[in-house]
């Protein structure tokens, strides 16, 4: 791809704000106890909740088979459905992000490639999730593979802990490979989303998934966020954006500590599981989860009720 292009279309992605990343709903067909499998995809509630996200919570755009998606368990096939639907339904008013996460550059590739026609604003890419890490140099090949072989710009998911990229190596590939836009800091360290936002200068986007910091991380200079919260409770996180962006700082405060709350309550190893147990207390239906990550707990249940009353949301 020349750089040209790739210019052209970096100008037209337009992301920041709020970003969630949407649930994947599935359904219990073919399931026995209906807790917890390998369901189909539910396209109505899926393109429901697009519609909720952009008409009643007024987000700045979505992705689509991240985590909090699940897109560790999708097919390419389901990733190219849930993808078209998001484009279908947002119909050109906000970007949308098709997040890949697997093992090898060329299974990114091909999973890229399968979107590549859908009119997606970028991709969100994990380094390679599985035991081995590759080193400094072959990272920036990866990601350069992925821009040349996709011919679309990348968001890196900084997630990964074995595989995580220092500030300064997430500052060199996007300084040298065109393609790379941004970065999605993941990590409770504030320290490392502050180096990165003190080094990017111009070179990039940097999209904050610190959810327990997100008004911290906004104050510093976050473009946005792209974090599991924001699809749990978004209009809360719309308020807080545009607290933050208007300088009014005693509703930002307030508005933490709700989102804090909620974040302490929704936070485990099955956040998936009890982001769509969140959005179904709301009334927004997202299925159960794709085994074997186990549905929310009576406990969890219990504590993320609470949180959602607390915060006036239920």
């Amino acid at each position: 791809m020349s750089k040209k292009l790739l210019r052209e279309k970096l100008s037209m992605c337009n992301i920041h704000g709020i970003v969630p990343p949407m649930t994947t709903p599935f359904t219990t067909d073919g399931l026995e106890n209906g807790d917890s499998g390998s369901g189909a995809l539910d396209q109505e509630a899926f393109r429901a909740d697009v519609r909720y996200l952009m008409d009643a919570a007024k987000v700045h755009g979505l992705a689509v088979c991240g985590s909090t998606g699940e897109g560790h368990t999708l097919t390419t096939e389901e990733t190219r459905h849930l993808t078209a639907w998001a484009v279908e339904e947002a119909a050109g008013q906000i970007p949308i992000i098709t997040g890949i996460i697997t093992d090898s550059t060329q299974s990114a590739i091909e999973r890229g490639r399968a979107v590549a026609d859908l009119g997606v604003a970028a991709l969100q890419v994990t380094p390679v999730h599985y035991l081995f890490r590759p080193d400094d140099e072959a990272m920036v090949r990866h990601f350069a593979a992925l821009v040349d072989g996709t011919g679309l710009p990348v968001i890196i998911y900084n997630v990964v802990p074995w595989t995580y990229l220092s500030p300064e190596l997430l500052v060199r590939i996007m300084t040298e490979v065109d393609g790379v836009i941004g970065v999605k800091q993941s990590a409770g360290d504030m320290k490392l989303l502050a180096d990165l936002l003190m080094m990017i200068e111009d070179k990039g986007c940097i999209m904050s998934a610190v959810d327990a910091l997100l008004y911290p991380s906004f104050v510093l200079g976050s473009h946005g966020a792209i974090a599991a919260i924001l699809t749990a409770v978004p209009v809360l996180c719309v308020q807080l954006w545009d607290a933050v962006e208007r300088e009014d700082h005693p509703t930002a405060r307030s508005l933490h500590k709700k989102l804090l709350r909620i974040w302490n309550a929704i936070s485990a190893d099955n956040l998936p599981a009890n982001v769509k147990y969140a959005m179904l207390l709301q009334g927004r239906p997202s299925g159960v989860p794709r085994a074997p990550m186990p549905a929310s707990s009576p406990r969890q249940q219990m504590a993320i009720r609470d949180a959602l009353v607390g915060a006036g949301l239920i």
